[in-house]
């Protein structure tokens, strides 16, 4: 198992020859898969990622829907348009007269399953009725 955004020994992003010497590596296993974190480097380098992954036969899972969008796998991350709306709650309280300071943090509360059955196919995946029922939306 590999994730990314990937480092190099300097701690600076690895960039696409990176993306693309680690993937294939990681396509020589028999059993391997991908996690793709959220990060600049992955979402600069999305389409690149989605298709190494197909390219290698890797099942991946990405933080985003468009990732799904775009032809990968399977998505399980914080629901974006959720965020925007709490965001919009502490908008309205802060202008209401609330200190910002006085506000607690908030983490992600909804979270979205979507999957591509399309890419399932192709990468020769069943995808379990069971995970099938469980998901936002399946992508045919």
């Amino acid at each position: 198992m590999l994730s990314l955004p990937l480092r190099t020994s300097h701690g600076r992003g690895g960039g696409a020859s990176g993306i693309e010497r680690a993937i294939a590596t990681l396509g020589q296993s028999s059993n391997g898969g991908l996690i793709v974190l959220p990060g600049s480097l992955t979402l600069l380098h999305r389409k690149l990622i989605i298709t190494l992954a197909a390219n290698h036969h890797l099942p991946a899972v990405y933080p985003y829907r468009y990732h799904v969008t775009d032809g990968g796998l399977i998505c399980y991350g914080p629901d974006t348009i959720d965020q925007y709306r709490r965001a919009a709650g502490y908008v309205d309280r802060i202008l209401k007269g609330e200190k910002p300071a006085d506000l607690p943090v908030q983490a992600p509360t909804k979270y979205e399953l979507v999957i591509n059955l399309k890419t399932a196919k192709t990468l020769g995946l069943d995808v379990p009725p069971t995970l099938l029922a469980r998901a936002d939306e399946v992508i045919e």
